[in-house]
């Protein structure tokens, strides 16, 4: 503490607040529409959507999907209205070429891709999967998006069995909203849990799991899952809803479709995503800068700012902020032949934390009393 009672000049340290960061949980929902503007659309508000595009035919999930977003207060979200031609791969990967070009959205949910589960003979589940795997190929190749998948009743071990992406997660059973005459109506969650995410990332973070929380403006399930069904699926990612007395019907599970355990988690993979996205933004007004040692400390300073609010914000474990993250960009990291090639290189490092999924309470009888002991 300074003592600033003697006249003096004294020195303090700060670090400026890291530039202002950008909205996350913000979808692009993919789907048909009777009549609609060909270009992206951006909607705040349901009745912009009716404003834009015509009621949605029977079997049209796109309106209910976008209504459910904002019913469970989502905040901002983009329409790519695509046409039925019959060819639903090909104009699925047109309306994600449209997509591309939105900078904002970090999700994709496209539940007309269940359109397919209505066809004569039951579920179409190659045709799905395939176009779910061409979701999750855009978000692979995009950088920072997150799809939201539906999953297929009855079928959804084989559908997940097919997919495999690490920025993805797959969502069961669908949900019943009320319909015509009051009788609930069921449809694909992609919508519901969109807005769950934007609501979550507002309220505490994007390092907050999108779990354990309630859906609103539901009904039912279709299919009410026991506790069995509900292990099995999760072991495969599968990520549940599941009705609670007293507490609503509620997103089950925070799972991702990857491989690697390093990304099982959404929480995890979206504070990955989230933190590329911002340094790809504040990289790009230090393109042409002097390379050298001004250059590597501002990057340095603006960098472990940002990942320190992360830290305070309980994104990042650690006891402190030393053991939470790393930026390193100096001599070591750009030798003169990095220079010359003009290039600035920095080694960041994070370590995410991961959400509590399993609450173990051991519940310890004696009969002469209990006692805690520390181990030695």
């Amino acid at each position: 503490m300074v003592d600033y009672r003697a006249p003096g000049i004294y020195r303090q340290e700060s670090y400026p607040a890291p530039a202002p960061s950008f909205l996350t949980g913000v979808p692009v929902f993919l789907g048909y529409a009777k009549a609609g503007p060909p270009e992206p659309q951006m909607l705040t508000l349901w009745p912009q959507f009716e404003a834009w595009f015509e009621p949605a035919q029977p079997g049209d999930y796109l309106a209910h999907a976008v209504r459910g977003f904002f019913e469970n207060d989502g905040l901002l979200c983009y329409v790519v209205c695509m046409e039925d031609t019959g060819a639903p791969i090909e104009e699925l990967r047109r309306g994600l070429a449209a997509a591309s070009l939105l900078e904002n959205a970090d999700l994709i949910c496209a539940p007309d891709v269940m359109r397919m589960a209505g066809a004569a003979g039951g579920p179409n589940l190659d045709a799905i999967t395939a176009m779910q795997q061409d979701i999750l190929d855009h978000c692979r190749n995009h950088g920072g998006r997150f799809a939201i998948l539906d999953g297929v009743a009855s079928k959804v071990e084989d559908q997940r069995s097919s997919l495999a992406g690490d920025n993805g997660a797959l969502y069961y059973p669908w949900i019943g909203s009320p319909g015509p005459g009051g009788a609930p109506l069921y449809l694909p969650p992609c919508g519901h849990v969109a807005g769950i995410y934007s609501r979550s990332d507002r309220r505490v973070g994007v390092h907050k799991a999108p779990a354990n929380e309630p859906i609103e403006c539901v009904l039912d399930l279709q299919i009410n899952l026991d506790q069995q069904e509900l292990g099995r699926l999760y072991e495969q990612e599968v990520n549940c809803l599941r009705a609670f007395p007293g507490r609503g019907i509620r997103v089950w599970g925070a799972r991702t479709l990857s491989a690697d355990p390093a990304w099982r988690y959404i929480n995890v993979r979206r504070v990955f995503l989230t933190l590329a996205r911002w340094i790809e933004r504040f990289m790009d007004a230090l393109v042409q800068e002097p390379n050298d040692i001004r250059l590597w400390v501002r990057i340095m300073r603006d960098l472990s700012a940002y990942l320190e609010n992360l830290y305070q914000r309980g994104a990042l474990k650690g006891r402190a902020p030393d053991e939470a993250f790393f930026v390193k960009c100096d001599s070591e990291t750009n030798p003169q032949a990095v220079i010359d090639a003009g290039m600035v290189v920095t080694e960041v490092g994070v370590a995410l934390a991961a959400p509590a999924e399993f609450v173990v309470v051991r519940i310890i009888h004696g009969a002469s009393g209990v006692s805690i002991t520390t181990a030695s």
